[in-house]
């Protein structure tokens, strides 16, 4: 599967003055299920997610919690204790051949907008991750191209209205790879779980652009991954902040049309 899913159910369209039409006319909206990710057959979390890119989504989840340590992916393969469609392509095993530090699973299912849930804090990251290697600062130019080429290459999002994007580019904004989920985390790590399955991290002079706010888990996993800098659509939030600010990331928000904030 490697497009985000939309299913088209039946709805009546209301507007002020009442429906706007006799009947129910289709509409798409985008698909949500369960994902349980395993490292090495342990498990790792099981997440709500949009089907498509899963093998992306579980390698990359994996990498920017810091589960791998220093091991290498092996391979990566739906299920792995038996045919696939006995759990409907939703169960994905990461292998490592054991080199991987056994991990804690999370307690609960991680919701399409939970991220970490706060199971990971600064001063841990501190200890995990250095500060980023001294680099340029970003042209205004490149980040305004970024958020108008996006547009183009949120499919799912046109036809759902329902699915966030991530998306890596270089300094000259273009966009190298572009990913849709109904989380926004998903489709971050979507987006890291491609660059490393592609033996390109970390991302030097590469930023990463995400569709919502940005929070202290998109810049914890852009700081994991190498990039040197997060473009918000919204706002980030003051511990998104402090950790750019640690990490020597850049991070700017509400880029709108001709203007945004700098924050680091």
């Amino acid at each position: 599967m490697s497009r985000g899913r939309s299913e088209s159910v039946l709805a009546r369209r209301y507007s002020a003055g009442g429906a706007t039409d006799d009947g129910r006319r289709p509409d798409e909206v985008i698909v949500e299920e369960p994902l349980e990710i395993r490292l090495d057959g342990h498990l790792v979390a099981t997440t709500m997610r949009t089907p498509g890119h899963d093998f992306e989504l579980a390698v990359g989840l994996c990498f920017t919690d810091g589960l791998l340590g220093d091991a290498t992916v092996q391979s990566c393969r739906y299920c792995g204790t038996g045919p696939a469609s006995d759990t409907e392509f939703n169960v994905v095993s990461v292998e490592t051949g054991g080199v991987a530090p056994e991990p804690t699973p999370r307690l609960s299912t991680t919701s399409s907008s939970c991220g970490i849930c706060g199971t990971a804090q600064l001063d841990e990251l501190r200890m995990r991750l250095h500060p980023l290697p001294a680099h340029e600062p970003w042209a205004p130019a490149v980040l305004f191209a970024v958020t108008e080429r996006i547009r183009a290459e949120q499919e799912l999002f046109g036809r759902t209205g329902a699915a966030h994007a991530a998306a890596c580019f270089d300094r000259q904004g273009h966009l190298e790879v572009v990913r849709e989920d109904i989380g926004r985390h998903n489709a971050v790590d979507k987006v890291v779980g491609r660059l490393l399955l592609d033996d390109r991290l970390p991302a030097r002079d590469r930023g990463l652009f995400v569709s919502g706010r940005a929070s202290f888990e998109m810049v914890q996993k852009a700081w994991s991954a190498g990039f040197e800098a997060v473009v918000a659509v919204s706002a980030p939030s003051a511990l998104a902040v402090s950790t750019a600010l640690v990490a020597d990331l850049a991070l700017a928000g509400f880029v709108r049309g001709d203007a945004f904030n700098v924050y680091t």
